[in-house]
């Protein structure tokens, strides 16, 4: 596999794995804050967790090269 291919399945993979670990803890907190905890609390927070992925995902995807550009810049400052 060529290094421009690695490269783009990298950042899919941490894509993956960043927007799923922060969907899971963001809706769970927001779950959480809203209904309380009680027998019923996996029950809103799957589906929840589960929207919220599907949102995260693509959004890391897209925003995480430009995010890597703005901190680069940022760091360019400090030289």
């Amino acid at each position: 596999m060529s290094k421009m291919r690695l490269s783009r399945l990298r950042q899919l993979i941490f894509g993956f794995y960043m927007s799923g670990i922060m969907s899971l803890l963001m809706s769970g907190v927001i779950t959480f804050i809203n209904t309380g905890i009680d027998g019923e609390f996996h029950y809103r927070w799957g589906p929840a967790f589960l929207v919220a992925w599907a949102v995260a995902f693509p959004l890391v995807t897209f925003i995480a090269p430009l995010a890597g550009k703005m901190t680069e810049f940022t760091m360019r400052r400090f030289d």
